[in-house]
């Protein structure tokens, strides 16, 4: 009883609410975040743990995840932060955006943007979009990032023959990863003329359709551009990986293994896990709603919960539990090819 009592304590804290509506307005900064603070430490403790492996993969595989998180959270922050920002804007005050017509044709009979469900999966679609659109940009980033920090954080001195002109290119290349400020450096005109951009890609009609059409499945949107985003990570990085100077060609195709291995797991175990948890997650939310029936955003507390629960679980599985695994076996398939096709 006393654990039940605490934990509706925690359920219905002012301040636990008001993060959830935080995560809702910001969910790629939300996963951007996530995503750094485990590929900096989890993963890379993970994979440096994984017995019966060589060194340098696990460096390598290391080395890979610390700049996949660094260049995910810079990427997607210089463009999610504005996006998120004109969307708060239209969710305020959605008339002076907004045509008639879409209003009605989205909202129905809610009273505010907030309160809409086709309207929430058309702007959490919209901002979820733009790991997606960034994915192959961030791939090329990270892939290109790799040798610095093997030679940075492991002083692995790589690839001793590579061209002078190569190795000028990337100590030119290596960005300045500064901490983010989440007020907006956007202000006044551009501000407004981004809003009223993102305001006329909400009043398309097509997607309104799709949006009123699959209001239903608002819960499961975080999900699938997850995965879709993933896959295309993987994609451009397999694609990348094999055309890098800098990567030692002896420790390509265990890093490439790696990286399949590690979307494939993710997920497929994300999705079955989540599956297993819908029904009772479901429960959560209802009594999650009931709990908190007076609060005013409520509607974007839920949304909060949508974004966090497979967020949650494919960090886990991803940052935790797989990269022993994949890492152990990418090297065990790595050297039977190479016995095979030597």
């Amino acid at each position: 009883m006393k654990l039940q009592a605490l934990g509706t304590k925690i359920l219905t804290n002012k301040h636990v609410l008001k993060g959830l509506e935080k995560v809702s307005e910001h969910s790629s900064s939300f996963g951007a975040a996530t995503a750094l603070a485990m590929s900096l430490t989890l993963r890379p403790l993970s994979i440096m743990a994984t017995p019966d492996t060589e060194k340098e993969n696990r460096q390598y595989a290391a080395a890979n995840s610390v700049c996949s998180g660094l260049v995910k959270f810079a990427i997607i922050e210089s463009i999610a932060l504005p996006l998120e920002y004109a969307v708060k804007k239209i969710d305020a005050n959605p008339s002076k955006f907004l045509k008639p017509e879409t209003m009605k044709n989205l909202f129905g009979n809610a009273k505010e943007a907030v309160s809409s469900r086709s309207y929430k999966l058309l702007t959490q679609a919209m901002k979820l979009s733009v790991s997606f659109i960034t994915a192959i940009p961030k791939s090329m980033l990270t892939i290109a990032l790799i040798p610095i920090a093997m030679d940075k954080i492991f002083a692995n001195k790589y690839n001793k023959n590579a061209k002078k002109e190569d190795t000028s290119l990337q100590k030119t290349s290596k960005p300045n990863f500064t901490a983010i400020d989440k007020t907006p450096f956007f202000t006044g005109g551009i501000s407004e003329k981004l809003t009223k951009g993102v305001a006329h890609i909400i009043d398309n009609k097509p997607l309104q359709n799709f949006a009123i059409k699959f209001q239903e499945k608002d819960k499961d949107i975080a999900k699938h551009i997850s995965a879709g985003t993933d896959i295309l990570l993987t994609a451009a990085a397999v694609h990348q990986t094999e055309k890098s100077s800098g990567i030692k060609e002896n420790r390509k195709k265990a890093l490439i293994y790696n990286n399949i291995i590690s979307t494939g797991i993710t997920i497929v175990g994300g999705y079955l896990v989540d599956g297993l948890m819908k029904k009772s997650s479901v429960k959560f939310i209802e009594k999650f709603k009931a709990m908190n029936s007076g609060y005013k955003n409520i509607s974007k507390c839920v949304e909060g919960l949508n974004i966090i629960r497979p967020a949650i679980i494919f960090a886990l599985i991803y940052y935790g539990v797989l990269p022993i695994f994949s890492t152990y076996l990418s090297e065990k398939i790595d050297k039977f090819v190479e016995k095979r096709h030597p």
